[in-house]
C-alpha cells in the first residue's frame, strides 16, 4: 500500500509560533523535507500578513525553495488577491479552506459558510484555468471550538457542495483535535459515495491524543494522503487550544512498521525535528525523538518506493 504524506510544517506548523521564524530557517526546513523524500509540501499561506505575521514572507520562501521534478509546493489561498499572489510566486497547487460552521468561518475567514463555498467555486475555476492542482479543505469537520459538535450530515452536505467544482482533492480537517476513528470512517465512507472520483486527504491534530489513531483509520477507510508536521508543531491562531499537528516522524514510524510505503526516510525527518526544536528554542511535541527508532537500526519506507 502507498500513502502520500503531505508536509505542512512550514505552513500550519509555523503559523502559530509566538516568535517569527526566519525565511532562511523556513527554507532549511523545506530543503530538509525534500531531501528526506517528501514530495508534497504545504510551504506558504497567502493570507493577510497582519493576521498571520509568521507567514508574511510567502513570496520570499517560494523564491528560494528547491525546484526539482516530482516536488510540488502548495499555498493556502483565501481570496482572489491570494490566488494572484500564489500564481505570481509559482505555486504548484492551492489549498482553499471552507469551514463547516458559520461562527468559526466568520472568525477565521470573515465570511459565512455559504460565502465560503461561493469563494471556493470562484477560486477553483480560476486555478483550473491556470493549470494548478486544487485541494479544498473542510475545516472543523469533526467539531467546532465555538459551536461544538458538527454532525456528519452537515459535513457531507458541505462536501457535496464543494465537490461540484471538480476539485482534484478534498481534505477533511480535524482543526481542533476532537475527532475519533468512528467519525473518521463515517465521513470518509460518505465522502467516497458523494465524490467517488476525487482523492481524499485528511488533516489531524493530536490535541486530545487521537490523531494517530485517526490517521491510521483514515488509511483503512480510503484516504490517499495524510497531512503531518515535522516535530508535531502547529495550531490554528483562530481556534482556542488547537495544539499541534500529528508529527511527521511519528506517523512515518507507524507506517514503516506496518509496511505502508511513503517514500520518506523517517530517520532524516527525525534529525530535522531535532534541529527544528533548536530553532524554536524548545523540544518539539513529537515523541519519536525521545524514544528513538526500534529495533535500533534506521528504518526507511524510502526503500519501498513512493
Amino acid at each position: 500500500m502507498d500513502i502520500t504524506v503531505v508536509e505542512v510544517g512550514p505552513r500550519d506548523g509555523l503559523q502559530n509560533e509566538p516568535e517569527l521564524v526566519s525565511t532562511e530557517n523556513k527554507l532549511r526546513l523545506i530543503e530538509a523535507s525534500v531531501a528526506a523524500g517528501l514530495r508534497r509540501i504545504e510551504a506558504v499561506s497567502f493570507v493577510n500578513p497582519k493576521r498571520v505575521p509568521q507567514l508574511a514572507d510567502a513570496e520570499a520562501v517560494l523564491a528560494g525553495v528547491p525546484r526539482q521534478a516530482g516536488v510540488s509546493y502548495s499555498g493556502l489561498v483565501f481570496n482572489e488577491r491570494g490566488l494572484d499572489r500564489a500564481l505570481a510566486a509559482g505555486v504548484d497547487e492551492i489549498n482553499v479552506v471552507v469551514v463547516a460552521t458559520d461562527t468559526f468561518s466568520q472568525r477565521n475567514q470573515g465570511c459565512s459558510v455559504r460565502q465560503g463555498v461561493e469563494r471556493w467555486r470562484r477560486l477553483a475555476d480560476s486555478a483550473a484555468a491556470a493549470g494548478l492542482r486544487r485541494t479544498v479543505t473542510i475545516a472543523a469537520a469533526f467539531g467546532c471550538p465555538f459551536e461544538g459538535e458538527v454532525s456528519a450530515a452537515t459535513v457531507l452536505e458541505l462536501l457535496g457542495q464543494v465537490a461540484e467544482s471538480g476539485p482534484d482533492e478534498i481534505a477533511l480537517a480535524d482543526t481542533i483535535g476532537v475527532g475519533t476513528p468512528d467519525r473518521v470512517r463515517e465521513l470518509l465512507t460518505g465522502a467516497a459515495k458523494i465524490a467517488p472520483d476525487v482523492a481524499l486527504r485528511c488533516h489531524f491534530h493530536n490535541t486530545r491524543n487521537t490523531g494517530y489513531a485517526n490517521a491510521l483509520t483514515a488509511i483503512d477507510a480510503g484516504a490517499s494522503a495524510l497531512d503531518a508536521s515535522t516535530g508535531g508543531i502547529g495550531g490554528c491562531p483562530f481556534a482556542p487550544a488547537a495544539t499541534g499537528n500529528i508529527a511527521t516522524e511519528d506517523l512515518l514510524y507507524a507506517l514503516d512498521r506496518m509496511g505502508v510505503r511513503t517514500g520518506v526516510a523517517v530517520s532524516s525527518v527525525l534529525e530535522t525535528a531535532a534541529w527544528l526544536g533548536g530553532v524554536l528554542g524548545r523540544p518539539v511535541p513529537g515523541l519519536l525523538g525521545r524514544a528513538g527508532l526500534f529495533p535500533g537500526e534506521p528504518i526507511s519506507s524510502a526503500t519501498g518506493g513512493a
